[in-house]
């Protein structure tokens, strides 16, 4: 009986390769006249990052929903700039889309599948039946769920954050006439510091949701956290 092997995932440099870095190339130094012009530039742009949402998807053999919102992302940012949509769009586009996950990430809290256990305690981390069976052995459950409950709001809060910024990002930096070889410029440098201006604050954000989480785990059951933790 052969075993499977596990599907390769993309490593982080690949991911920023072609979600930030070869397209913001593009975008500032490709999208003047004498080159792709600033339309075509977009098109060259966005390709990239659809690519890899795409191959993201055939890799991991199943249809991941933050995956899809990724590549539906893009398609926006790139039918908004083509349309030369004034760039009040695409900074409500930016806004909505972690504004939309936040609130998922609170409204999904009291099911039985919380987004809380996608981003903070998915099954690659925890051992969700060994923490049960400890929490019920301690008679500990209900008053995990309630320390669950404050992580959701951490983590909801992230994406609120990451909201806010997106929003005052696009405002700030998209501030000449769609269409022109400067606003493809700014859209490139917009993409540039989404990642130390959006994306690490929220980081930091999860990372704290994650710490707490861990500290109740242990405060609760008495035992070390290694033994909650999925094996590598």
């Amino acid at each position: 009986m052969t075993q499977s092997t596990p599907k390769k995932q993309p490593g982080m440099l690949g991911n920023l390769a072609f979600n930030i870095v070869i397209p913001v190339l593009i975008l500032t130094k490709l999208s003047g006249d004498e080159y792709l012009g600033p339309a075509w530039s977009i098109v060259a742009a966005l390709i990239f990052p659809i690519a890899f949402g795409i191959w993201d998807l055939k890799q991991s053999g199943k249809v991941n929903p933050f995956s899809i919102l990724g590549i539906v992302s893009v398609f926006l940012t790139g039918g908004i700039s083509l349309l030369e949509l004034p760039a009040e769009y695409i900074a409500i586009k930016e806004a909505s889309i972690p504004a939309l996950i936040g609130l998922a990430v609170l409204i999904t809290q009291k099911t039985s599948k919380p987004l809380l256990k996608v981003f903070v305690l998915n099954e690659q981390i925890v051992n969700w039946k060994n923490l049960s069976d400890s929490l019920e052995k301690t008679g500990t459950t209900a008053a995990f769920e309630k320390k669950m409950a404050t992580s959701s709001f951490i983590v909801a809060g992230s994406f609120f954050l990451s909201s806010a910024l997106n929003y005052i990002l696009a405002k700030v930096i998209l501030v000449s006439a769609p269409g022109t070889t400067a606003y493809t410029e700014e859209l490139g440098r917009m993409t540039a510091l989404s990642y130390p201006v959006i994306v690490i604050p929220s980081m930091i954000m999860l990372i704290a949701a994650l710490w707490y989480i861990f500290a109740q785990i242990k405060k609760l059951t008495g035992e070390d956290l290694e033994h909650f933790l999925v094996e590598q």
